[in-house]
């Protein structure tokens, strides 16, 4: 189950959308929906988390803590609004586009992609524009092919 929790005033619109659309991806990956949850924050939360689990006193716009089993994906994935505000600006973007990068490069990593390594980054790239293309692609709901979401 995808779940979207809020450490910050961001609420994030559609929350249904968002949740069969990373539901997509994980399915695409071949791989099983475990428990994931996304807290939304600000870089003072991020800043807080990156010092006391990763030893590092830096601004990010995400970080994963996987805790996947075997092809079951689990995870927290914290994402600090203002850095993807300010990511959309500097990379001249949507917000929301960014957002999504953000939000599917997290279940990415949880999928077993890399990002170290100038050749990581470009496939970690590659595989996020696929994704989010995956964002408008109508989804059928399971128990009715026919039925629209």
């Amino acid at each position: 189950m995808i779940s979207f929790n809020y450490e910050t005033s961001f609420k994030l619109k559609n929350k249904t959308h968002y949740s069969k659309w990373l539901s997509l991806v994980i399915q695409t990956e071949n791989k099983k929906e475990g428990d994931i949850n996304y807290v939304f924050c600000d870089d003072d939360y991020l800043v807080g988390i990156n010092l006391q689990y990763l030893n590092h006193n830096t601004l990010t716009d995400i970080i994963s803590f996987d805790y996947s089993v075997g092809n079951e994906l689990h995870g927290d994935v914290f994402i600090s609004i203002q850095r993807v505000r300010e990511n959309a600006i500097e990379f001249d973007v949507a917000f929301e586009e960014e957002l999504k990068r953000v939000m599917v490069h997290g279940v990415l990593h949880y999928c077993g992609y890399k990002d170290k390594s100038a050749k990581h980054k470009k496939e970690m790239r590659l595989k996020e524009d696929e994704k989010i293309k995956l964002f408008h692609v109508e989804q059928k709901n399971k128990t009715n092919p026919n039925s629209k979401p």
